[in-house]
């Protein structure tokens, strides 16, 4: 269970802050719903506390230093698939929420980009994948935002 205050993840959003938990009557059904301030937009979601994947825990050093690990390991095969076979392909492993996931795509695309001109879709969705790492790294580990931009940019120079 979450408590006020709590930095969480909302898969496909980012990091947001719990700002409260209210008891709302969804369909005839009482629900106690998480309300979450997402930090990068400033949008407010609405998770019930039941859904299991609705929101996540911060990262651990664990699993940060695997994204790292995973960034620096470029000898992976590139999808030569079609740009919207892709693109798919990426957004349902973003919307997993899974930092290590998001990583994966952000490598994919970071390889891909140097093999070929990557469409408006596949840069957008690689600075989201980007922003998303930076956003949670930064507040789990109150790192410095250009800090880890910098590393992360360092393992694709």
């Amino acid at each position: 269970m979450f408590e006020i205050g709590n930095y969480v993840v909302c898969p496909g959003h980012g990091v947001g802050q719990i700002t409260s938990i209210d008891a709302q009557e969804v369909a005839g059904t009482n629900l106690t719903m998480y309300v979450v301030k997402i930090i990068s937009n400033g949008m407010t979601v609405m998770v019930p506390s039941t859904k299991k994947d609705g929101i996540r825990n911060l990262v651990t050093q664990t699993e940060i230093d695997d994204v790292y690990e995973l960034l620096s390991n470029h000898d992976v095969k590139v999808d030569n698939s079609t740009w919207n076979r892709r693109h798919r392909d990426y957004l349902a492993k973003v919307k997993t929420g899974s930092l290590v996931e998001i990583a994966d795509v952000l490598r994919s695309l970071f390889l891909l980009k140097t093999s070929k001109k990557l469409s408006f879709g596949e840069k957008k969705m690689m600075e989201q994948c980007k922003e998303l790492i930076i956003k949670e790294i930064a507040i789990s580990t109150g790192g410095v935002e250009s800090d880890i931009d910098g590393k992360i940019e360092s393992y694709f120079n």
